[in-house]
């Protein structure tokens, strides 16, 4: 299943995130095992340190380039115009491809007009089938709007049961912005949430499956992490179920405000 992004590029609705997994045989086998295993999107970025491996295990599943959706992301000491280049091909070469799928700005910053500039040019050149941005609020989003010539076709948030960010979400919709969700599992605290202990049960499906479906079910892409093989299947298995209005309003009523990370308002990496 895919969401299609403003410009017609369609971006696998699961992915693999690779945020803390170490840049060695752990994170090669992780992407290689994924792909096998039927993911078609990975989720990577300059500051995890990975991308190498990542680049290794896109290589090592065999699956054709074009069939992979890969994303990675432009650091805060890199933003700038001129620096927003050299980060982005840097990137290109530890991940050992000739484009990537989607380029996001990993957080606001001052300089995330300039480097939206450069972005912009890496896109139309066709080095990036997609840019966007992660961790934008909507007044970093409206400030954005005030210089660029083409606006983010992602949005990648926070976003669980604790945290469901509802009025972002709705702003980039009505913007035509697709919002995918990091950490969708709280860092696995959504597994100690007795609801959807109870959902699980009642479903018969883990609740890792569920968290993604219902993510899904509202038009949000999801990108879990995990290194272990049955893990990564069991996270990939959301496509054969449907939660139905009761589920999903059952889900709607764990939002806490609740947050893992940091706060984009408070983040001053």
């Amino acid at each position: 299943m895919k969401f299609k992004l403003r410009n017609g590029v369609e971006i696998p609705a699961i992915g693999l995130g690779t945020w803390k997994v170490p840049n060695d045989r752990e994170v090669v086998d992780a992407v290689a095992t994924a792909l096998e295993i039927g993911y078609r999107h990975i989720d990577t970025a300059a500051a995890y340190g990975n991308e190498e491996g990542v680049g290794k295990g896109i290589r090592l599943s065999g699956i054709p380039r074009e069939e992979i959706f890969v994303t990675t992301k432009l650091w805060n000491t890199d933003q700038g115009y001129e620096s927003t280049e050299k980060a982005f091909y840097a990137s290109l070469e530890r991940l050992g491809l000739d484009y990537v799928d989607l380029y996001l700005i990993h957080w606001p910053k001052p300089l995330s007009a300039e480097s939206w500039r450069k972005m912009e040019e890496l896109y139309e050149a066709g080095k990036i089938r997609a840019i966007g941005v992660s961790n934008f609020h909507q007044h970093h989003l409206e400030d954005l709007f005030k210089t660029c010539k083409i606006k983010p076709m992602v949005n990648q948030i926070e976003l669980h049961p604790r945290l469901q960010q509802n009025k972002l979400k709705e702003y980039c919709d009505q913007q035509g912005i697709v919002v995918t969700a990091w950490s969708p599992f709280m860092q696995g605290q959504v597994f100690q949430i007795e609801e959807l202990k109870q959902l699980s049960q009642k479903i018969g499906k883990p609740i890792s499956a569920i968290v993604s479906r219902w993510l899904i079910q509202r038009g949000i892409v999801s990108i879990p992490k995990s290194v272990k093989p049955e893990r990564i299947r069991e996270n990939f298995s959301v496509f054969d179920f449907e939660l139905s209005p009761e589920d999903m309003a059952l889900i709607a009523s764990l939002d806490r405000n609740y947050r893992t990370g940091a706060d984009p308002d408070n983040f001053n990496f």
